[in-house]
């Protein structure tokens, strides 16, 4: 019962926090002290709860992303500066993605991310002005796709970083968190694929029940929070998902340095 349990949990936590500026990473690592499978099968079971992600804001976005033909002009207005953007991350991605997992992963790094981006998105909105850009253009579309790869700490939030970077740029609210989902498309499909094309351990029947629990459960939640909070952003702003930060990394910090 609890393999099932674990299932369901990793892919509730996973669609919950893979696209708000809370870093779906760094809440894994903290609720893998609790829940987990062993190795190499995790590694698996975390691509896989992602593609569920994934698959949800490619149903809740498809007008966005899929062109009405195949133009080269359709196919540049939806997909250029996405792609741009992403160019960036996987190049620094596939330099030091290993170093940052094998160093960087750990509970106090991610409570040290949280605290310091949720300073920032404090930090911005205590600003009088609010931005008020909307179309993404190539060259902050460029700019973007470095700041995205800091989210290779973890803590840090790939959306959470991408958001910041569009605000500090002058993009509104609701753009900047548009555009952060769409980006996350062709960047959390990269960095799942090259994990799986690594992947060579046999997988049990057992085990895809628990793939299939996880990868349903992610996409659901995924679905769900992602619809609700593009609701919300429209009207409201990111002080709340701040304070979550800031509260959750000094509560992660204070058991790590103290417990």
């Amino acid at each position: 019962m609890i393999p099932y349990l674990t299932s369901l949990i990793l892919g509730l936590v996973e669609g919950v926090t893979e696209f708000l500026p809370i870093s779906s990473t760094g809440h894994l690592i903290l609720v893998n002290q609790w829940f987990s499978f062993g190795e190499p099968f995790t590694k698996l079971f975390d691509i896989i709860i992602q593609s569920g992600a994934i698959l949800a804001v490619i149903v809740l976005f498809w007008k966005d992303i899929w062109p009405t033909s195949w133009k080269f002009s359709e196919l540049k207005n939806k997909w250029g500066t996405i792609l741009t953007a992403f160019i960036p991350t996987a190049i620094i991605g596939f330099l030091f993605g290993k170093f940052t997992q094998q160093y960087l992963f750990t509970p106090l790094v991610v409570a040290a991310a949280l605290i310091f981006y949720g300073i920032i998105f404090l930090f911005l909105e205590s600003r009088k002005t609010q931005g008020q850009k909307d179309k993404v253009s190539y060259r902050d579309a460029a700019i973007i796709g470095l700041v995205q790869a800091l989210a290779l700490v973890p803590g840090t939030s790939r959306s959470g970083a991408t958001i910041i970077g569009l605000l500090l740029l002058g993009y509104a609210c609701p753009a900047a968190a548009r555009f952060s989902f769409l980006l996350a498309i062709p960047t959390l499909l990269a960095a799942g694929g090259y994990s799986l094309l690594k992947y060579s351990a046999p997988i049990s029947g057992s085990e895809v029940i628990f793939l299939a629990l996880g990868f349903l459960m992610s996409f659901i939640s995924a679905y769900l929070v992602s619809r609700w909070f593009m609701a919300y952003i429209s009207h409201k702003n990111f002080t709340p998902f701040a304070w979550y930060r800031i509260v959750l990394g000094l509560i992660v910090a204070f058991f790590v340095i103290w417990a």
